[in-house]
């Protein structure tokens, strides 16, 4: 008797599984807290930009990230700029609460329109005149997000790649906007040429003495974040533009991930990158009390999509505010 209650048991356990398994199943995987993603026309003066929201399911209220492009060489590329090269990285920031909104400045993809940033020749760029047209746009899609009504105004986010990351910065010093938070600038600069030049961009002081202009006026949290092998901006160019804006009294941090495949410029935007950058992200918003954990981050059923055990070795420095010297802390390694 004893033994065919262990096999009826033992069948009763089995098919729990297996109703357990199909359930799942059915389900599907699970790859975070559900997000919405939607294409819309941000009013401007005289045009309109197009932009894609990705955002979190719910009420809310949420963060609001604007998550800006970089500049392509030739029209063709910026003809054809979207928001998927970013759309990976916008989702880590929708998982956290944060309702992202990618905007494609003028002379970019589905808003065309001549590009209203171009700082002319390497030779004798004005890139506070491109900076300023570029945060025109910026703007525009900053005072959306602040209006949506699913988003907490008190809680925004600049950020960007390449140029992206550039015009975040500028944004941030030259327009002071209402409820900024924090800026994230991810290889950040202007004036690469990988093919030519690599890591050696055409105009190094011109870019260096925006920043220096800025750092005087930035009144929140920055985060500059690149790689070693970054073909556009190298580590020694990047660390002499982060000094120049760190002088002027900016709360600023620079981080040096280790080198990513062939071109470290673009580890913020690939699947793979986000390993790296993720952690720095998150420390920095710790750092400053800004909340930035994981919508289910409460369910223990649900395992995150981007679970690693040991992150890679990352160089990170952050330069205190004028009178906030307790604060500065020496290189170190974080993993």
């Amino acid at each position: 008797m004893r033994g065919g209650r262990s096999v009826v048991r033992g069948l009763i356990a089995a098919c729990a599984w297996m109703t357990a398994a199909a359930a799942a199943a059915e389900e599907g995987p699970y790859y975070g807290p559900r997000l919405i993603e939607e294409q819309v026309r941000i009013p401007a003066t005289g045009y309109a930009i197009a932009a894609t929201i990705l955002r979190p399911e719910g009420a809310g209220p949420y963060g609001a990230l604007i998550l800006n492009h970089g500049v392509s060489a030739s029209a063709r590329e910026r003809a054809h700029e979207s928001s998927e090269l970013l759309i990976g990285a916008a989702s880590v920031f929708a998982r956290r609460g944060y309702v992202v909104v990618m905007p494609l400045r003028r002379g970019f993809g589905a808003t065309g329109g001549a590009m209203a940033e171009d700082p002319g020749t390497c030779a004798n760029p004005d890139y506070n005149k491109a900076e300023q047209a570029a945060a025109d746009d910026v703007m525009a899609a900053y005072a959306y997000a602040r209006a949506l009504p699913y988003v907490d105004r008190s809680r925004m986010v600049l950020a960007g790649q390449s140029a992206g990351g550039m015009v975040s910065l500028f944004t941030a010093g030259t327009r002071a906007p209402q409820g900024l938070v924090a800026v994230l600038s991810f290889a950040g600069g202007r004036g690469g040429d990988p093919e030519s030049n690599p890591g050696v961009p055409c105009a190094v002081e011109p870019v260096a003495l925006v920043l220096e202009s800025l750092g005087r006026t930035t009144r929140v949290p920055v985060l500059f974040n690149y790689a070693e092998n970054d073909l556009y901006f190298s580590p020694k160019i990047t660390r002499q533009w982060f000094d120049r804006y760190s002088a002027g009294g900016a709360d600023a941090e620079y981080a040096l991930q280790p080198a990513f495949g062939k071109d470290g410029h673009y580890l913020f935007s690939d699947a793979v990158g986000v390993r790296y950058w993720l952690p720095t992200v998150e420390k920095f918003f710790a750092h400053h009390n800004l909340p930035f954990e994981r919508l289910d981050a409460a369910d223990l059923q649900r395992r995150p999509p981007f679970a690693a055990e040991r992150m890679p070795s990352v160089r990170s420095e952050r330069s205190a505010p004028a009178g906030d010297a307790d604060r500065t802390q020496s290189p170190t390694a974080g993993k």
